[in-house]
């Protein structure tokens, strides 16, 4: 089969790789139909991450169950499923808190794994972490695409509006204006805040985050982008979503959280400057968040999907194929992409 591959910094191809094979009697073998590439994967194209050449890539996907083990009993052949960006056992303690991505068995599909930026997987426990979508809307192709993000993106900013703790009537505030951080606007407006201000720089983007229901966006950055916030909200917004991944952005979402509120980040960190502690400190604000446990999640978010009163699709803004990843990447990387859909 085909499957993305990295090579090195700035470089991944598509190449041929042995087909996936059951391995373990709770394994199934899905052909992967629907892929995207994730802004976190451009931390290892920009060699910002340690990966190693050979790895495989992707780590959103959805297809077709081709094949299950005898221990599967939920799926079968022929199913269409979804599958978090983790895959998880679904019966250790913290799975059964809804935390699979703690789960002491996690995995990521991708590096050592087979990648979502392939043809076909091979997904471990897969009762545990395969959600099998409705049969009616396999002809749906738009239902299709706004259910995608559901793997990752869509999760990830519910998670960081659920950790920062929005609720109806707050005011909330969404520092970045990629694909999780707009997913984060939807989140925050789906569980009831009345004002969302997003933190962003790209035009483009900001209009999006307008759409998906931001009622304030702020531009400028650094002290400017300080102030402002804290004008319009008297003192601070009462919930923050951390959506990067920088210092500069969790220093960022510090500065503008309301004392004694919570700021909820979710962007993949890599800091390399020092936290505004002092800050923290005196004014009770407080931390809370990390990888998002998608899992937990989705049957919630996906209900709301095929009920119509959900659709992060716009998100994904550029189609390649599957051969065409590599210049995905690329399109990502110079921001001509918020986020790419590869069509296997």
């Amino acid at each position: 089969m085909k499957a993305t591959i990295f090579q090195a910094p700035g470089d991944v191809r598509v190449e041929q790789v042995p087909d996936p094979a059951i391995k373990e009697p709770a394994d199934a073998i899905v052909r992967v139909t629907h892929a995207c590439i994730c802004g976190s994967d451009l931390w290892f194209y920009r060699g910002l991450t340690p990966f190693e050449p050979g790895w495989r890539t992707g780590h959103e996907w959805m297809g077709i169950v081709e094949e299950v083990g005898p221990d599967v009993r939920t799926i079968k052949k022929g199913d269409r499923v979804i599958a978090p960006f983790a895959f998880s056992d679904g019966d250790c303690e913290f799975c059964r808190k809804g935390l699979q991505t703690s789960c002491v068995r996690a995995g990521f599909w991708g590096m050592k794994n087979d990648g979502g930026q392939g043809e076909m997987v091979r997904a471990p426990y897969a009762d545990a972490n395969l959600v099998v979508l409705p049969q009616s809307i396999e002809n749906d192709a738009a239902l299709l695409k706004a259910v995608l993000p559901l793997t990752d993106v869509m999760g990830t900013g519910h998670h960081a509006a659920v950790s920062a703790g929005v609720g109806k009537g707050a005011t909330a505030a969404v520092v970045g204006d990629g694909a999780v951080g707009l997913c984060g606007v939807l989140a925050a407006r789906r569980l009831g805040a009345e004002r969302i201000i997003v933190l962003g720089h790209q035009a483009g983007r900001m209009e999006l985050a307008k759409r998906f229901g931001a009622t304030d966006l702020v531009i400028s950055s650094g002290d400017e982008a300080f102030g402002r916030v804290m004008e319009m909200t008297k003192g601070g917004a009462d919930a923050v979503l951390e959506c990067v991944g920088t210092s500069d952005s969790l220093n960022s979402a510090i500065n503008i959280c309301r004392p004694g509120c919570r700021v909820g980040f979710v962007g993949v960190p890599h800091y390399n400057a020092e936290m505004d502690f002092k800050r923290m400190f005196f004014q009770n604000i407080a931390l809370q968040g990390g990888v998002a446990p998608v899992r937990a999640y989705i049957p919630e978010l996906l209900t709301d999907v095929l009920g119509g009163r959900l659709d992060p699709s716009p998100v994904l803004d550029l189609t390649v194929d599957l051969d065409g990843v590599p210049e995905g990447y690329r399109a990502m990387d110079t921001r001509e992409a918020i986020k790419v859909m590869v069509m296997v």
